[in-house]
């Protein structure tokens, strides 16, 4: 008898009920048993219930310890915070895994591109640590920085602080060191500026030289972070995983998407030392909310490596080799893949269904 899953199911917003019901329509087809724990989030439940993410959501993640999550909107420079941000920060999530595989019929303008990008989630730039131009505080700020580094910094600033630590830092690399291993993949790239920024990214550096001589087995690198960003466009089939601090990681992740054909087809997870959170890399959408136009493949393919990450690796591999099938087939795809003649959300998802069910029937 096969092992039950208990796994959060956060439906989301704009685009995400849609693209959630196909996904779990694809993985209850793996014939692996799931108890759905349904959590809505978003914009409609700011209005019901005050906040965009409930904490009978994070209670559910932590009670089940592995989570699928459909995307939730954040609004642009003003409103509420980042539902995202405020997940990893309280489940401490601190890395960002993201794999970005050419798939033959999406778009692209390169071929064979097969990489992990693994980025630090909790620090860097991205802790939030900011204070408003103008403000007492900020101005104060200004002054202690000016008389203690002798740096003019305009009374008109604002300021972000960059603070990077060393278990941070020690633990997203050796996070990174570790991935490779299970996943056969053969060189680490670690990516800086810490030529420019000596005490930060530095240290990020430094870390991450003696992490990576305690993995022998695996190829190992450094770079700027302007240099990978050159390279990747030019070269990007002679990387395997690169690992950066987390604002670096946000960029070149979607640098990486434009290479495979974009976010469709981009999934992501954020995992912590106990719980896992997976989900597509792109937004909500809301302009094609309720439209049966948005593609599913990055959410069934987050399902997808969910499914590994429970150690169900030979249906993952066949889950994944079902959205490689209608995509390369293009018949069911949607507009986003093929503009003209294209198919909805629900029936892409059910194409890939019914090409999993006939990999799964192979093996029986």
């Amino acid at each position: 008898m096969k092992p039950s899953y208990d796994v959060t199911l956060i439906t989301g917003d704009g685009i995400g009920p849609e693209i959630s019901e196909v996904t779990k329509r694809c993985l209850d087809a793996c014939g692996i048993p799931f108890n759905w724990d349904i959590q809505t989030a978003g914009e409609e439940i700011l209005a019901k219930e005050g906040t965009p993410l409930p904490n009978r959501v994070i209670e559910s993640i932590r009670r089940n310890k592995v989570a699928l999550k459909a995307p939730i909107t954040t609004p642009i420079g003003k409103g509420y915070g980042s539902p995202n941000v405020a997940l990893r920060k309280e489940l401490d999530l601190f890395a960002c895994v993201r794999p970005f595989k050419s798939y033959k019929g999406v778009p692209s303008k390169y071929q064979n591109v097969d990489l992990v990008i693994i980025r630090e989630n909790t620090e860097d730039l991205y802790s939030g640590i900011e204070f408003e131009r103008g403000t007492p505080v900020t101005l104060g700020i200004i002054r202690e920085l000016t008389s203690k580094s002798g740096a003019k910094i305009p009374s008109d600033s604002g300021i972000s602080i960059k603070a990077i630590s060393a278990r941070a830092s020690e633990r997203i690399v050796r996070f990174a060191f570790e991935y490779a291993r299970k996943n056969n993949r053969k060189k680490v790239t670690v990516i800086t500026k810490a030529n420019i920024m000596k005490y930060t990214d530095g240290l990020f550096l430094e870390v991450a030289r003696a992490v990576a001589r305690r993995f022998p087995d695996i190829e190992y690198e450094e770079t700027l972070v302007d240099h990978i960003c050159m390279q990747l466009v030019q070269r990007p089939e002679r990387y395997d995983l690169l690992v950066t601090p987390n604002l670096y990681g946000d960029i070149i992740s979607d640098l990486a998407a434009g290479l495979v054909g974009g976010l469709g087809v981009s999934p992501g997870a954020n995992i912590g030392d106990e719980i896992a959170v997976f989900e597509a890399t792109h937004g909500s959408a809301p302009q094609l909310k309720g439209l049966n136009k948005a593609n599913p493949s990055a959410l069934i393919l987050s399902g997808a490596m969910m499914l590994r990450h429970l150690g169900e690796r030979a249906v993952a591999d066949m889950l994944e080799t079902a959205i490689k099938d209608v995509i390369q087939e293009g018949r069911n795809v949607t507009c986003d893949l093929k503009p003209n003649q294209a198919v909805g959300t629900r029936e892409m998802g059910n194409a890939i269904m019914d090409a999993l069910l006939k990999h799964l029937a192979e093996v029986e």
